[in-house]
């Protein structure tokens, strides 16, 4: 293993590709995601091509290729391939970031550790200090003289993603701004000022069969059926409720619920049977339950969002422990399923959002979320619209469920 570098240093590579490695504790109080930027001598993108990050998985040229997190035990793990060989014309450099989405700051993120590893070596970089900055520069991979070279940066940003995007000329729209101090947001779009739309530059791929997706994997799209199911599965011993927030064109928000929160009615359907639970399963001996959410999408829903919550009243019990999924099914031969594979033990975690449906006229559109509540929090989740025509998804922003 070669020396560890530090803040501001910088080292040879024995390759011009290898893999950017960043660790840290699993936390339900934080959500740190990865993103690199493909940057020109002047330091800014050259388009949406240039951003690469889990709804933009690998650049064009295969310069720089992300990995979903994994937890290995008590700790998450980030990945980012890079071949400096594959560099497009006028980039320079790879800039690897991360945001800690909650906005919590980086002082929160406990163990954090980043290393570069290429066929021949192991780089450590040791990060510095944080206290409530919430996105970070941790290095830059470039050419110099026929060389790859890495530096060690860890420069961070009080503005988080948006500070990143703007230091890269990402246009962030005002919108975008005004909410920059919220939880994280459904879709992490990011948008060039070449980009027309949150999905213009990103290949969604229609899928059949059976599909398990992943947080921090790229959306899905299935073909739009007059009726489709979201279901929410678990192993008994406890009692979940599912529930759906849907999101019109008008701007509103609608809550599809069994059970009322402050200043929100029950309300078992919406738009005579567009969305309609089928019903609360409460308590039984049964080795899994299930709710259901029927779907008769119309064009005037934007998109719905399935949620999963146990009152603190049920008694403990975590969505790892009782292996809470969800699945979308169209009845017509695809199936996507999201399972809560990052969640942990903590019995305090009372709601989850597994992923967002956007209804669209080329099909539905699944991203895969896996959000989870602050501990204690029975506050529901609110929908907003962004600034790039996408609904975003901010945690505990809504009214407190009723004692059930």
């Amino acid at each position: 293993m070669n020396p560890p570098l530090q803040m501001g240093a910088n080292t040879a590579l024995a390759s011009p590709k290898g893999t950017v490695t960043v660790s840290h504790d699993v936390s339900n109080t934080i959500d740190v995601s990865l993103t690199a930027f493909l940057l020109t001598g002047a330091d800014k993108v050259q388009g949406d091509s240039g951003i690469i990050f889990y709804n933009q998985p690998k650049a064009p040229s295969g310069a720089a290729t992300f990995i979903p997190a994994m937890i290995a035990g008590q700790t998450k793990v980030h990945k980012m391939d890079f071949d400096m060989s594959k560099v497009p014309a006028g980039i320079v450099k790879i800039a690897i970031t991360l945001t800690e989405d909650h906005h919590t700051g980086f002082s929160n993120v406990k163990n954090l550790k980043a290393e570069i590893r290429t066929d021949q070596e192991v780089i450590q970089l040791i990060p510095s200090s944080f206290t409530t900055e919430n996105g970070i520069v941790v290095l830059e991979i470039y050419v110099r003289n026929g060389q790859t070279k890495a530096k060690s940066i860890w420069r961070g940003f009080n503005s988080g993603l948006e500070g990143l995007c703007e230091n890269f000329g990402v246009e962030v729209e005002e919108e975008e701004k005004m909410i920059s101090s919220e939880p994280k947001m459904a879709a992490t779009e990011l948008q060039s000022k070449s980009s027309k739309s949150a999905f213009s530059s990103i290949s969604l791929e229609k899928v059949t069969g059976n599909i398990s997706l992943d947080k921090g994997q790229k959306p899905v799209i299935i073909e739009k059926t007059p009726e489709i199911t979201a279901t929410v599965s678990w192993k008994t011993g406890t009692d979940y409720d599912i529930y759906a927030l849907v999101y019109t064109k008008n701007g509103r928000q609608i809550d599809v619920a069994m059970f009322g929160a402050q200043g929100t009615p029950p309300l078992s359907t919406y738009g005579n049977g567009a969305v309609e639970h089928m019903g609360d399963v409460g308590r039984n001996s049964g080795s899994t339950k299930t709710e259901i959410i029927k779907l008769r999408l119309t064009n005037d829903i934007l998109a719905v969002v399935p949620v999963v919550y146990s009152a603190q009243s049920n008694g403990t019990g975590s969505f790892y422990r009782y292996k809470v999924s969800m699945s979308i099914d169209n009845h017509k031969g695809t199936s996507v399923t999201i399972s809560s594979k990052n969640a942990n033990n903590n019995d305090r975690i009372y709601t989850c959002v597994p992923g967002i449906l956007h209804n669209t006229d080329d099909g539905i559109i699944i991203s895969p979320l896996e959000y989870y509540s602050k501990p204690n929090s029975e506050n529901r989740p609110r929908l907003q619209m962004g600034p790039l025509n996408l609904v975003e998804v901010f945690m505990d922003q809504g009214p407190v469920n009723d004692y059930k």
